[in-house]
């Protein structure tokens, strides 16, 4: 069931507005994707579209397949862990691992990709606001805390639809991280 067709329960609702909140550990709107935990904590709607705050938590695993949003920006912040980030800007491909308490940008436009290289990581992440929607919309709303014991693997229908709702554009031809 997607975020949109799932009642929020009180532990993981947003007020959905400007308005002053807090949120305890683990709380948030959750969703599985691949292999992958995703909590919203700050959504567009609460910003008025300025940007989205989110956390996603995996195991090491295959590189996310390339993609690119036009007019959302995103930011990497390791908390936990090491990620590889690639970026690909006018035919260089900037790959960097990051690990806890590094910072990586990646400019609207641009195609990237990343992986997890630790056992497990967690990242801390902040995008133009209602991006960070399109995780529960690809994948599947959660109550859990943890990524899936097995993957969340959409299907080609519900990814495609995700990815036109949220304009990401996915560049499966292309490989930034071997």
């Amino acid at each position: 069931m997607t975020a949109e067709f799932l009642p929020p329960t009180s532990r993981d609702a947003l007020p959905g507005r400007p308005a002053p909140f807090f949120l305890a550990a683990g709380e948030g709107e959750r969703a599985h994707l691949f292999d992958q935990l995703f909590t919203v904590l700050l959504s567009g709607d609460e910003t008025e579209g300025q940007f989205g705050v989110f956390t996603m938590e995996a195991p090491r695993g295959p590189a996310i397949p390339v993609h690119a949003h036009d007019d959302v920006h995103e930011i990497f912040f390791v908390l936990d862990g090491r990620v590889r980030v690639a970026i690909e800007e006018g035919g260089e491909v900037h790959d960097r691992v990051l690990t806890s308490g590094d910072f990586g940008y990646v400019p609207a436009g641009l195609r990237h990709s990343f992986r997890v290289e630790s056992l497990r990581a967690r990242t801390l992440g902040v995008s133009t606001g209602g991006f960070e929607r399109f995780f529960a919309a690809a994948g599947e709303r959660t109550a859990a805390t943890m990524p899936p014991a097995v993957p969340v693997v959409p299907s080609p229908e519900q990814l495609g639809e995700a990815a036109r709702r949220f304009r990401n554009e996915f560049h499966h031809d292309v490989r930034l991280i071997d």
